[in-house]
């Protein structure tokens, strides 16, 4: 599907963006692998989503959706076999965070994927799993990958090079089949959400720094999990009304997460008018209103401190930048590089195409800001990459004609009625 989108005056209104899709990912994983019944509120009801639910289907586990919940009845740590090849589709997610689950299986598993998540590597799954005794059959480190399971994995103390909260997840989750200690240690705190969930199903875990140790568990108990609006979805929204004069917005029951915040961090510092209401507490996951007012921005470049907490969000903070007064220069984000697409090159590639004066680096950009500089309207390729099809559609707002979007429906893997919101809000 293509889409043309057309400039706006403002952004006015309130919305809710959908659930987050980190949380509903690992809130379906321990549910299923809990015993007795969870309940999984405002849950996500995505493509990458309904991939997870499907593998644990596949394996036994009885999941109901019952209007704008599910209702899972989990069978404990040990599944069934499945009987034929658990497809993640293009759910990175589902790939990594599986694998921990299945390498604690007396049993093998195949795990496949689209053409686009068959190109990401694994192998920062299967070192660590591999040294806890799983065994690993894999197309060069990539899917399709045959996972032979091993009943008393083994503990270990891993220091990983790179911060990643899948890796990470999928340590600690065959770290519950484990016997001994499993740690993870991180150079960067990455998103600590399966930290939070694990420690509320009841496992053994202990967060000091940027290590984070398990012990074996013999079961998980189930829990009611009310899933809050994704910063990720959010992110888009915000930036949008950072950029139209006359903009006011407010996003409803956001999930604040310490470790998820960078993006906030940053807008504020290149001045933007962000505050926060109503903030609770939602099973461990800090949440609250958003509310965003335009104002003009400031150059503020970003390194790989804080990289980990908004590495979803660089493609909209690089449109930002790009109108900001000043030079921005993001490194550390090679990680960029193995996402649902190269997202360094396509956000270079498709800015330029609009006019914007960016300059691709290895692991990031230097973007040369100036309002004054007019986003011009160009057809425009989104790689079949959700975060770039949502940036770009933010980008024809301010464009001087209207900008087309190729493939533009690949939204619906973390956000299915993006474009309806977001016409609602133009004005």
């Amino acid at each position: 599907m293509n889409i043309k989108i057309s400039k706006a005056n403002k952004i006015e209104g309130v919305i809710e963006v959908p659930a987050d899709k980190s949380i509903t990912h690992r809130a379906v994983i321990l549910s299923s692998i809990a015993e007795g019944c969870s309940i999984v509120k405002n849950y996500l009801p995505s493509d990458d989503c309904f991939r997870t639910i499907d593998a644990f289907r596949l394996m036994g586990v009885d999941i109901k959706q019952d209007g704008g919940s599910l209702i899972i009845e989990g069978r404990g740590l040990n599944l069934n076999k499945p009987k034929k090849s658990i497809y993640a589709g293009n759910s990175g997610t589902t790939a990594r965070l599986m694998s921990g689950i299945l390498a604690g299986q007396n049993f093998e598993s195949v795990l496949t994927g689209d053409e686009s998540l068959s190109k990401r590597p694994m192998k920062r799954i299967i070192e660590p799993l591999t040294m806890m005794g799983a065994k690993f059959n894999t197309d060069n480190g990539r899917l399709p990958m045959t996972i032979i399971g091993a009943l008393n994995l083994r503990g270990i103390n891993y220091k990983s090079a790179k911060s990643s909260a899948q890796a990470k997840s999928a340590v600690l989750l065959a770290g519950l089949y484990a016997n001994g200690i499993t740690t993870y240690n991180e150079p960067i705190k990455s998103r600590d959400h399966s930290e939070k969930m694990l420690r509320a199903f009841g496992a053994d875990i202990e967060v000091k720094g940027n290590a984070v140790s398990i012990n074996r568990t013999k079961k998980l108990n189930p829990q009611n999990i009310t899933v809050p609006g994704d910063i990720s979805s959010a992110a888009f929204f915000i930036a949008a009304a950072l950029l139209i004069p006359h903009s006011h917005l407010t996003i409803k029951g956001v999930g604040i997460n310490p470790t998820r915040d960078g993006f906030i961090e940053c807008v504020k510092k290149m001045g933007a008018d962000i505050s926060f209401e109503n903030i609770t507490d939602i099973c461990g996951e800090p949440a609250g209103d958003i509310i965003v007012k335009y104002r003009e921005l400031k150059a503020v470049s970003i390194d790989a401190q804080i990289v980990p907490r908004m590495i979803d969000e660089i493609p909209i903070y690089a449109l930002l930048a790009s109108r900001a007064q000043g030079t921005t220069k993001i490194t550390g984000a090679g990680e960029l590089r193995i996402k649902e697409s190269d997202r360094i090159a396509a956000v270079a590639s498709q800015l330029k195409k609009i006019g914007v004066e960016i300059e691709e680096l290895e692991d990031g950009f230097i973007i040369y800001g100036g309002a004054k500089r007019e986003i011009l309207g160009a057809q425009v390729e989104s790689f079949g990459d959700h975060r770039i099809a949502m940036t770009l559609a933010i980008a024809a707002l301010i464009a001087k004609d209207d900008i087309t979007i190729k493939d533009a429906d690949c939204v619906n893997i973390s956000f299915p009625n993006f474009y309806e919101v977001l016409k609602r809000l133009c004005f």
